[in-house]
């Protein structure tokens, strides 16, 4: 298989592949739950097909691209009331920075973390590089050929 054909190879993965831009638009989960039972919960376990099967736990697009993870609770000590949300916030810290930390929202202390990705504040993301995939596939027809 010569250069040329790797190339054709690799623009049709990446073409077929790629999201189209009304996709691409970061995402965030958006739930809220209290106790144990609830699925918004941690550990949360829910990949992007799963959280469209589960009632109350959506996908929303975020146009500032910041997640977020807010955890309530009565006292420290105290597992039956707290309660998780995630969400999507309007516009992230003035820093830029991701980041974890006690903090006063709704006139409460609350646990709140801040992320900047698609579904960054829900199940981890699995990145494919689909440049790495074609070189895979390039090289696999040359030894099979």
């Amino acid at each position: 298989m010569d250069l040329r054909m790797c190339t054709v190879v690799f623009l049709s993965i990446l073409y077929f592949n790629l999201p189209p831009a009304t996709i691409a638009l970061r995402r965030c989960v958006h739930c809220r739950s209290r106790g144990e039972l609830g699925s918004c919960k941690d550990p949360f376990t829910m990949n992007s097909t799963q959280i469209d099967l589960e009632r109350g736990v959506d996908m929303v697009p975020c146009v500032s691209g910041w997640c977020g993870k807010i955890i309530e609770s009565q006292n420290l000590n105290n597992e039956y009331g707290t309660a998780t949300q995630r969400l999507c916030f309007q516009r992230g810290p003035d820093d830029g920075e991701e980041r974890c930390a006690y903090t006063t929202w709704n006139y409460r202390k609350v646990y709140m973390c801040l992320c900047l990705g698609d579904l960054c504040n829900g199940a981890i993301n699995a990145n494919i590089s689909y440049s790495l995939l074609a070189l895979i596939l390039c090289i696999t027809v040359r030894w099979i050929l």
